[in-house]
Protein backbone atom coordinates (compact mmCIF):
# COMPACT_ATOMS: atom_id res chain seq x y z
CA UNK A 1 0.00 0.00 0.00
CA UNK A 2 1.42 3.37 -1.05
CA UNK A 3 1.68 6.32 1.35
CA UNK A 4 -1.09 8.05 -0.64
CA UNK A 5 -3.47 5.11 -0.21
CA UNK A 6 -2.59 4.87 3.47
CA UNK A 7 -2.69 8.52 4.52
CA UNK A 8 -4.64 10.59 1.97
CA UNK A 9 -6.91 8.43 -0.19
CA UNK A 10 -9.64 7.86 2.47
CA UNK A 11 -10.19 11.62 2.75
CA UNK A 12 -9.81 12.31 -0.96
CA UNK A 13 -12.26 9.61 -2.08
CA UNK A 14 -15.03 9.66 0.54
CA UNK A 15 -17.06 12.69 1.54
CA UNK A 16 -18.03 11.20 4.91
CA UNK A 17 -14.33 10.94 5.81
CA UNK A 18 -13.77 14.58 4.83
CA UNK A 19 -16.67 15.67 7.02
CA UNK A 20 -15.43 13.57 9.92
CA UNK A 21 -11.95 15.09 9.56
CA UNK A 22 -13.28 18.66 9.51
CA UNK A 23 -15.52 17.94 12.49
CA UNK A 24 -12.65 16.39 14.46
CA UNK A 25 -10.40 19.38 13.70
CA UNK A 26 -13.09 21.82 14.84
CA UNK A 27 -13.60 19.88 18.07
CA UNK A 28 -9.88 19.79 18.76
CA UNK A 29 -9.38 23.51 18.15
CA UNK A 30 -12.13 24.48 20.60
CA UNK A 31 -12.13 21.73 23.21
CA UNK A 32 -8.40 21.16 23.78
CA UNK A 33 -7.64 24.73 24.98
CA UNK A 34 -10.66 24.54 27.29
CA UNK A 35 -9.26 21.28 28.64
CA UNK A 36 -5.95 23.00 29.42
CA UNK A 37 -7.66 25.44 31.78
CA UNK A 38 -9.76 22.67 33.33
CA UNK A 39 -6.51 20.86 34.08
CA UNK A 40 -4.78 23.96 35.46
CA UNK A 41 -7.79 24.68 37.68
CA UNK A 42 -7.75 21.06 38.93
CA UNK A 43 -11.19 20.52 37.44
CA UNK A 44 -10.35 17.67 35.04
CA UNK A 45 -12.99 15.34 36.46
CA UNK A 46 -15.49 18.19 36.35
CA UNK A 47 -15.32 17.99 32.56
CA UNK A 48 -16.22 14.31 32.65
CA UNK A 49 -19.10 14.96 35.03
CA UNK A 50 -20.41 17.80 32.85
CA UNK A 51 -20.20 15.62 29.75
CA UNK A 52 -22.71 13.24 31.30
CA UNK A 53 -24.79 16.08 32.72
CA UNK A 54 -25.90 17.09 29.21
CA UNK A 55 -27.39 13.65 28.54
CA UNK A 56 -30.86 14.16 30.08
CA UNK A 57 -31.38 17.41 28.18
CA UNK A 58 -30.26 15.85 24.92
CA UNK A 59 -32.52 12.88 25.65
CA UNK A 60 -35.53 15.17 26.21
CA UNK A 61 -34.74 16.89 22.90
CA UNK A 62 -34.63 13.46 21.28
CA UNK A 63 -37.99 12.46 22.78
CA UNK A 64 -39.58 15.68 21.53
CA UNK A 65 -38.07 15.94 18.05
CA UNK A 66 -36.12 12.75 17.35
CA UNK A 67 -32.49 13.05 16.22
CA UNK A 68 -32.92 16.79 15.70
CA UNK A 69 -29.75 18.88 15.92
CA UNK A 70 -31.39 22.06 17.33
CA UNK A 71 -33.55 20.18 19.87
CA UNK A 72 -30.75 18.00 21.21
CA UNK A 73 -28.28 20.90 21.28
CA UNK A 74 -30.65 23.18 23.16
CA UNK A 75 -31.60 20.40 25.57
CA UNK A 76 -27.97 19.56 26.25
CA UNK A 77 -27.07 23.21 26.88
CA UNK A 78 -29.94 23.69 29.31
CA UNK A 79 -29.14 20.47 31.18
CA UNK A 80 -25.41 21.23 31.38
CA UNK A 81 -25.89 24.76 32.69
CA UNK A 82 -28.56 23.57 35.14
CA UNK A 83 -26.31 20.88 36.61
CA UNK A 84 -23.39 23.31 36.90
CA UNK A 85 -25.55 25.82 38.78
CA UNK A 86 -27.14 23.18 41.02
CA UNK A 87 -23.76 21.66 41.88
CA UNK A 88 -22.48 25.10 42.84
CA UNK A 89 -25.53 25.79 45.02
CA UNK A 90 -25.23 22.42 46.76
CA UNK A 91 -21.56 23.06 47.48
CA UNK A 92 -22.33 26.56 48.76
CA UNK A 93 -25.29 25.79 51.03
CA UNK A 94 -24.61 22.23 52.24
CA UNK A 95 -21.73 20.28 53.76
CA UNK A 96 -20.92 18.63 50.42
CA UNK A 97 -17.95 19.80 48.38
CA UNK A 98 -18.40 20.64 44.69
CA UNK A 99 -16.69 17.43 43.51
CA UNK A 100 -19.10 15.29 45.57
CA UNK A 101 -22.18 17.15 44.33
CA UNK A 102 -20.96 16.91 40.72
CA UNK A 103 -20.39 13.17 41.12
CA UNK A 104 -23.95 12.75 42.41
CA UNK A 105 -25.45 14.79 39.57
CA UNK A 106 -23.25 12.98 37.04
CA UNK A 107 -24.51 9.53 38.09
CA UNK A 108 -28.11 10.72 38.24
CA UNK A 109 -27.88 12.42 34.84
CA UNK A 110 -26.38 9.38 33.16
CA UNK A 111 -29.06 7.05 34.54
CA UNK A 112 -31.96 9.39 33.73
CA UNK A 113 -30.63 10.13 30.24
CA UNK A 114 -30.25 6.47 29.31
CA UNK A 115 -33.76 5.70 30.57
CA UNK A 116 -35.26 8.60 28.61
CA UNK A 117 -33.62 7.52 25.35
CA UNK A 118 -34.71 3.93 25.97
CA UNK A 119 -38.35 5.01 26.33
CA UNK A 120 -38.61 5.82 22.65
CA UNK A 121 -35.45 4.82 20.86
CA UNK A 122 -33.76 1.59 19.88
CA UNK A 123 -30.38 0.26 20.90
CA UNK A 124 -28.95 2.00 17.82
CA UNK A 125 -30.27 5.36 19.02
CA UNK A 126 -28.82 4.72 22.47
CA UNK A 127 -25.41 3.93 20.96
CA UNK A 128 -25.69 7.12 18.88
CA UNK A 129 -26.26 9.19 22.01
CA UNK A 130 -23.57 7.49 24.09
CA UNK A 131 -20.83 7.10 21.48
CA UNK A 132 -21.71 9.60 18.75
CA UNK A 133 -21.63 9.25 14.96
CA UNK A 134 -18.56 11.12 13.78
CA UNK A 135 -18.81 9.50 10.32
CA UNK A 136 -22.38 10.80 9.85
CA UNK A 137 -21.82 14.52 10.42
CA UNK A 138 -23.98 16.68 8.14
CA UNK A 139 -23.54 20.31 7.07
CA UNK A 140 -25.60 21.67 9.97
CA UNK A 141 -23.53 19.78 12.55
CA UNK A 142 -20.25 20.90 10.95
CA UNK A 143 -21.43 24.51 11.05
CA UNK A 144 -22.36 24.05 14.72
CA UNK A 145 -18.93 22.58 15.57
CA UNK A 146 -17.09 25.30 13.66
CA UNK A 147 -19.20 28.01 15.32
CA UNK A 148 -18.52 26.59 18.80
CA UNK A 149 -14.78 26.43 18.10
CA UNK A 150 -14.73 30.01 16.77
CA UNK A 151 -16.77 31.37 19.68
CA UNK A 152 -14.56 29.50 22.16
CA UNK A 153 -11.33 30.89 20.74
CA UNK A 154 -12.68 34.46 20.62
CA UNK A 155 -14.07 34.25 24.17
CA UNK A 156 -10.89 32.73 25.58
CA UNK A 157 -8.80 35.44 23.93
CA UNK A 158 -11.04 38.05 25.58
CA UNK A 159 -10.78 36.55 29.09
CA UNK A 160 -7.28 35.08 28.77
CA UNK A 161 -5.47 37.22 31.36
CA UNK A 162 -8.02 36.94 34.21
CA UNK A 163 -8.46 33.25 33.39
CA UNK A 164 -4.72 32.62 33.76
CA UNK A 165 -4.63 34.67 36.96
CA UNK A 166 -7.54 32.70 38.40
CA UNK A 167 -5.67 29.47 37.68
CA UNK A 168 -2.40 30.66 39.21
CA UNK A 169 -3.51 32.89 42.09
CA UNK A 170 -7.29 33.34 42.51
CA UNK A 171 -6.88 35.29 45.77
CA UNK A 172 -4.71 37.87 44.01
CA UNK A 173 -7.28 38.21 41.22
CA UNK A 174 -10.03 38.82 43.78
CA UNK A 175 -7.91 41.49 45.46
CA UNK A 176 -7.25 43.49 42.30
CA UNK A 177 -10.37 42.85 40.20
CA UNK A 178 -13.99 41.81 40.36
CA UNK A 179 -13.68 39.84 37.11
CA UNK A 180 -13.17 36.49 38.82
CA UNK A 181 -16.81 35.45 39.13
CA UNK A 182 -17.90 36.50 35.61
CA UNK A 183 -14.82 34.83 34.11
CA UNK A 184 -15.58 31.63 36.04
CA UNK A 185 -19.13 31.44 34.69
CA UNK A 186 -18.05 32.34 31.15
CA UNK A 187 -15.50 29.56 31.32
CA UNK A 188 -18.06 27.03 32.58
CA UNK A 189 -20.32 28.10 29.72
CA UNK A 190 -17.51 27.36 27.25
CA UNK A 191 -17.00 23.95 28.85
CA UNK A 192 -20.69 23.08 28.43
CA UNK A 193 -20.75 24.46 24.89
CA UNK A 194 -17.79 22.35 23.77
CA UNK A 195 -19.16 19.25 25.46
CA UNK A 196 -22.45 19.72 23.61
CA UNK A 197 -20.50 20.00 20.36
CA UNK A 198 -18.47 16.93 21.23
CA UNK A 199 -21.67 15.08 22.10
CA UNK A 200 -22.87 15.25 18.48
CA UNK A 201 -19.65 13.71 17.16
CA UNK A 202 -18.35 11.48 19.95
CA UNK A 203 -21.34 10.97 22.26
CA UNK A 204 -21.58 11.73 25.94
CA UNK A 205 -19.16 8.99 27.01
CA UNK A 206 -16.29 10.16 24.80
CA UNK A 207 -16.93 13.90 24.33
CA UNK A 208 -14.52 14.83 27.09
CA UNK A 209 -11.70 12.77 25.51
CA UNK A 210 -10.56 15.42 23.02
CA UNK A 211 -10.84 17.98 25.80
CA UNK A 212 -8.64 16.40 28.48
CA UNK A 213 -6.20 13.95 26.85
CA UNK A 214 -4.46 16.50 24.56
CA UNK A 215 -4.33 18.98 27.46
CA UNK A 216 -2.68 16.45 29.79
CA UNK A 217 -0.26 15.39 27.04
CA UNK A 218 0.76 18.96 26.24
CA UNK A 219 1.49 19.72 29.89
CA UNK A 220 4.15 17.00 29.86
CA UNK A 221 6.14 18.90 27.24
CA UNK A 222 6.26 22.47 28.56
CA UNK A 223 5.30 24.76 31.45
CA UNK A 224 4.46 27.78 29.27
CA UNK A 225 0.67 28.14 29.22
CA UNK A 226 0.51 29.73 25.77
CA UNK A 227 2.64 26.91 24.34
CA UNK A 228 0.55 24.29 26.15
CA UNK A 229 -2.56 25.72 24.47
CA UNK A 230 -0.97 25.46 21.01
CA UNK A 231 0.43 21.98 21.57
CA UNK A 232 -2.85 20.67 22.97
CA UNK A 233 -4.79 21.88 19.93
CA UNK A 234 -2.17 20.36 17.60
CA UNK A 235 -2.31 17.05 19.46
CA UNK A 236 -6.10 17.08 19.23
CA UNK A 237 -5.89 17.60 15.48
CA UNK A 238 -3.36 14.76 15.09
CA UNK A 239 -5.54 12.49 17.25
CA UNK A 240 -8.55 13.12 15.03
CA UNK A 241 -6.59 12.45 11.85
CA UNK A 242 -4.85 9.32 13.17
CA UNK A 243 -8.00 7.93 14.75
CA UNK A 244 -9.99 8.28 11.55
CA UNK A 245 -7.26 6.50 9.56
CA UNK A 246 -7.06 3.64 12.06
CA UNK A 247 -10.83 3.30 12.04
CA UNK A 248 -10.97 3.27 8.24
CA UNK A 249 -8.16 0.79 7.60
CA UNK A 250 -8.88 -1.61 10.48
CA UNK A 251 -12.68 -1.34 10.54
CA UNK A 252 -12.80 -0.20 14.16
CA UNK A 253 -15.40 2.11 15.77
CA UNK A 254 -14.49 5.67 14.85
CA UNK A 255 -15.11 7.60 18.07
CA UNK A 256 -13.15 5.16 20.26
CA UNK A 257 -10.37 5.11 17.66
CA UNK A 258 -10.01 8.90 17.84
CA UNK A 259 -9.87 8.87 21.64
CA UNK A 260 -7.48 5.89 21.58
CA UNK A 261 -5.17 7.87 19.31
CA UNK A 262 -5.26 10.73 21.83
CA UNK A 263 -4.54 8.17 24.55
CA UNK A 264 -1.53 6.84 22.61
CA UNK A 265 -0.13 10.37 22.37
CA UNK A 266 -0.67 10.73 26.12
CA UNK A 267 1.26 7.52 26.84
CA UNK A 268 4.14 8.66 24.60
CA UNK A 269 4.13 12.00 26.40
CA UNK A 270 4.24 10.21 29.76
CA UNK A 271 7.35 8.38 28.63
CA UNK A 272 9.23 11.01 26.63
CA UNK A 273 7.75 14.33 27.80
CA UNK A 274 10.34 17.02 28.51
CA UNK A 275 8.50 18.14 31.68
CA UNK A 276 8.11 15.16 33.99
CA UNK A 277 8.15 12.28 31.52
CA UNK A 278 9.46 8.95 32.82
CA UNK A 279 12.48 8.94 30.53
CA UNK A 280 13.43 12.46 31.58
CA UNK A 281 13.01 11.60 35.24
CA UNK A 282 14.90 8.29 35.35
CA UNK A 283 17.57 8.75 32.68
CA UNK A 284 20.41 10.99 33.93
CA UNK A 285 20.75 14.16 31.88
CA UNK A 286 24.03 15.99 31.83
CA UNK A 287 23.98 19.66 32.72
CA UNK A 288 26.87 22.11 32.79
CA UNK A 289 30.21 20.41 33.14
CA UNK A 290 33.60 21.90 33.88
Amino acid sequence: MSPYDLLIAPFAEFDFMKRALVGSFALAMGAAPVGVFLMLRRMSLTGDAMAHAILPGAAVGYLVAGLSLPAMTLGGLIAGVTVAVLAGLVARFTALKEDASLAAFYLLSLAVGVMLVSLRGSNVDLLHVLFGTVLALDDATLILLASIASLTLVAMAAIYRPLVLECMDPSFLRSVSSAGTPVHFIFLGLVVLNLVGGFHALGTLLAVGLMMLPAASARLWTQDISVILLISAAMGVVSGYAGLLVSYHLGLPTGPSVISAAGAIYVLSLIFGAEGGFARRFIPIRHLEA
